[in-house]
Order: structure tokens, then sequence, then C-alpha cells
């Protein structure tokens, strides 16, 4: 591949990427094509999760069910807060009930989220 190919297939996968990604998906936040965060854990149960942050910390899509933040956070211009990872931040979801979820990670952060009925697409999309 020459140099210019391989940059512009970095660049189209760094844009698709971050448009999928502002799209918390089925599982984890992530992108609905991503395979890794496509689980919806029982009751009681954690599940390994990558939450999308680049953008803040807003929202998540569990399963098909999309659940926003208690309360969100940012860094005041819609990045994550420091000590975050950018654009995701590895942890585990535990649904704590049909419309209840906590996201936790090893760095301590703990979000509180409740489910939006009916929703069928993310509040917004982020590039």
């Amino acid at each position: 591949m020459t140099r210019r190919a391989g940059q512009v297939l970095l660049a189209l996968t760094v844009a698709i990427g971050a448009l999928a990604g502002c799209a918390p998906a089925d599982g984890n936040g992530s992108a609905a094509t991503d395979p890794v965060n496509t689980g919806r854990p029982s009751v009681g149960r954690s599940i390994p999760y990558e939450l999308y942050t680049h953008c803040g910390i807003d929202e998540a899509r569990i399963g098909s069910t999309y659940f926003e933040a208690e309360t969100p956070l940012s860094d005041g211009s819609g990045n994550p807060p420091e000590g975050w990872g950018n654009p995701v931040q590895r942890g585990t979801m535990t649904l704590t009930s049909g419309t209840e979820a906590v996201f936790t990670d090893d760095a301590g952060h703990e979000v509180r989220f409740r489910a939006r009925p009916g929703a069928d697409a993310p509040k917004r999309v982020c590039a």
C-alpha cells in the first residue's frame, strides 16, 4: 500500500470510528457495529463494557436500550473529564434493574444510568 493510500485509509477509519462511536451502541456505548459491545447482562450481572467517552459521558446503549447518565460528565467543552480515557473507558456495566445500570472501572469511576423509554436512537451524534 502506498503511503498516500495508507493515510486515506487511516483517515476514513478514524472518521467512521468517531461517527459510529458517538452513537452509543449495542452493549457498551460503542458503535452498533462493534461486536465487543453487543451483550445485555441479566439484572445483577456485570459485563465488560467500553463506555464511549469522546464527547463526554452522557449516554450508553445496553443491548437495544438507550440509557442516559443520571449526572452527565464532561470537561465543559464536550470532552471527558480529566482522568477518563478518550475515546473510550474500559470497565464493567451492571444492570441493577430493568431500567437502571452502573458503569464502573479500575480507576474508581462510577456512572449511574437510567433507561430512556421509547428511545430508538442516541440523543446526539458527535464528530
